[in-house]
């Protein structure tokens, strides 16, 4: 898929890089604090000094939580008809003391179980009005993980 086929859902949140997709935040250099979408500043209390610094996250992750979407997305997305409802989750990330949201890519929704290993891909929410695929970060449960 070329990229005038293709629209971010929002820039500067995500990124295909060399290692893969990853998601694009910021972690504290002087308390390790992490945080997605990026902080211009800490937040922790106890951090001594905000030293704020351009972090990647992902891209495996435990779903702490899952729900189903049961109504049509807002813009910039148009739903393909009928609407089908997917599913939400709350992703504690590995490799960083982080949870996220995030559509999980299934065909079941309901068969989708809390503690389940899940990946991180780039992959299309649906189209603009312009029928581009618009493309968001969504996590992929991993099968036999």
């Amino acid at each position: 898929m070329s990229e005038a086929e293709t629209t971010l859902s929002t820039e500067g949140l995500f990124a295909q890089t060399v290692a893969g997709p990853r998601l694009l935040g910021s972690r504290c250099a002087c308390c390790g604090t992490a945080y997605f979408p990026r902080s211009e500043y800490c937040h922790n209390p106890e951090c001594e000094e905000s030293d704020m610094q351009d972090a990647e996250f992902g891209p495996r992750g435990r779903l702490w939580s899952v729900t189903t979407q049961g109504y049509q997305p807002p813009a910039p997305v148009v739903s393909p008809e009928p609407y089908t409802p997917y599913a939400v989750g709350f992703i504690d990330l590995h490799d960083h003391p982080l949870r996220v949201v995030g559509r999980l890519q299934t065909d079941s929704p309901e068969e989708v179980e809390v503690g389940c290993e899940v990946e991180l891909i780039l992959a299309s929410l649906g189209k603009d009005a312009e029928g581009r695929d618009v493309i968001s970060w969504q996590f992929k449960p991993v099968e036999n993980a």
